[in-house]
């Protein structure tokens, strides 16, 4: 009992001696307070850390050059060749800028920049793009002697630019044509890949079987390839020798070849309609500059 009484006394005055301590808790929680706030300070240390040590490895930042561009696009906007064979040029050693050759891909011409491609100095034309709706006895062919006229004759005066149209048309097709001096763009519409819809009013000499309408609704096989119709209609209000088809391809060939397959003549074929380019407020043989939207459309087609 001495004992215990003892060691109570022992506790009892060590608990007498803290109290003036624990009634001081500011000090505590000033320690606890600073504890965060050295953490937050290594924090901001390490990634500042981590930040120095990713400025050597990235590559220097070039500052932006007001009207610069890649060169392989200055090259096809000069219109010898588009974008993807004037990467080979570049690779090739053929394409110098202001004296030195340049073989890395995706270098920038800046203004005054000289750019000398396969031994001739290039000059960059501005995007030029005109829709004609051509008339009959036009050619786009160049070697069909001078019984027929050629296209361009129609654009003739439209621009100084060297231009070429988007497909090719015989004399006897009429309807939209597509000019420009974009030699990506013209690459774009002639590949078989093109997903934008062309429309054609098409004339026969016989009126077309609605069996043969519904297998050429679903689709053919010519020359071993596949031609995907979109649609294919008779033209209400005239005979049924008057046909709506709508399809992809800018291959008036294709269009003629879908109806001699089932054995049909084609009289005439007029493009009324060219990757959501119409007709409207365009005479026959007359032609206009595309609207800026209307450029943009043709691109994202």
């Amino acid at each position: 009992m001495n004992n215990k009484e003892g060691n109570n006394n022992k506790s009892g005055g060590r608990a007498n001696s803290s109290r003036p301590n624990s009634n001081k808790p500011k000090p505590a929680m000033q320690k606890r307070a600073q504890g965060p706030k050295k953490v937050k300070t290594i924090v901001k240390v390490a990634d500042t850390t981590n930040k120095v040590e990713k400025k050597p490895n990235q590559a220097p930042k070039r500052p932006k050059v007001k009207d610069e561009i890649r060169l392989n696009k200055y090259i096809s906007n000069s219109g010898v060749c588009s974008r993807r064979d004037a990467d080979i040029y570049i690779q090739s050693g053929n394409v110098k800028v202001n004296g030195i050759p340049v073989i890395e891909m995706g270098y920038m011409v800046k203004p005054g920049d000289v750019v000398n491609f396969d031994g001739a100095v290039l000059t960059p034309e501005k995007k030029v793009y005109i829709l004609l709706n051509k008339p009959k006895n036009f050619t786009t062919a160049l070697d069909e002697g001078q019984e027929f006229r050629n296209v361009l004759e129609l654009v003739k005066g439209s621009t100084t630019a060297k231009i070429g149209a988007v497909g090719r048309m015989d004399k006897n097709t009429t309807g939209l044509l597509l000019f420009t001096n974009d030699t990506d763009m013209i690459r774009k519409f002639t590949l078989p890949t093109n997903k934008s819809s062309k429309i054609y009013q098409v004339s026969l000499d016989k009126n077309l079987k609605f069996e043969d309408l519904e297998k050429i609704n679903k689709g053919l096989v010519l020359d071993g390839h596949r031609v995907f119709v979109e649609d294919v209609s008779y033209i209400e209000g005239e005979a049924k020798s008057e046909i709506g088809l709508k399809l992809r391809s800018s291959n008036v060939k294709v269009v003629r070849s879908i109806f001699e397959h089932f054995s049909y003549d084609v009289l005439r074929i007029d493009r009324v309609a060219f990757a959501g380019l119409t007709k409207k407020n365009l005479p026959r043989g007359n032609w206009r500059l595309l609207t800026d939207q209307e450029i943009i459309n043709l691109k994202n087609s």
